[in-house]
């Protein structure tokens, strides 16, 4: 997969409470203006887990798209969420966690929140960028016989 800096959102980010992206993607229109980027190819949010999440409790993690006429996205519309994922699953080196952009209308700044709740987290840090195909590819043991 190749990815694009401009594209990235997180690179090994530390999260251990609720927090915004470092980066967000500025679509560079006029702040009032909506803009339609679902329709075409489709884009995903990819997200991996570069270090174990860690809790003292039972803490999870909800991962969600959105966009705002602001970069620190302080009143942003969800335009797409994971399932609340417990700290048990989240680590490092798992299979990718993939949010599709829904076609509809983005603000000008997309970015990715990440939601910690029972928390704080200890540990964990996450990367995530847009991306246009998943890479879904899992190995498997051989089979003996």
């Amino acid at each position: 997969m190749i990815i694009d800096s401009q594209l990235e959102f997180s690179n090994a980010q530390a999260v251990t409470v609720s927090a915004i992206s470092t980066n967000v993607y500025d679509q560079r229109v006029t702040a009032n203006l909506l803009r339609d980027i679902g329709t075409g190819d489709d884009l995903y949010i990819a997200i991996t887990c570069s270090e174990t999440a860690l809790a003292a409790g039972a803490a999870t993690v909800t991962f969600s798209v959105e966009s705002d006429d602001n970069a620190g996205l302080t009143s942003a519309t969800v335009n797409d969420r994971s399932n609340d994922i417990g700290k048990a699953a989240l680590v490092a080196g798992m299979s990718p966690i993939f949010l599709k952009l829904p076609p509809g209308n983005y603000e000008r700044f997309i970015g990715v929140r990440y939601t910690v709740s029972t928390g704080p987290l200890t540990a964990g840090k996450f990367t995530a960028q847009l991306v246009t195909d998943p890479q879904t590819f899992r190995p498997y043991a051989k089979a003996n016989g």
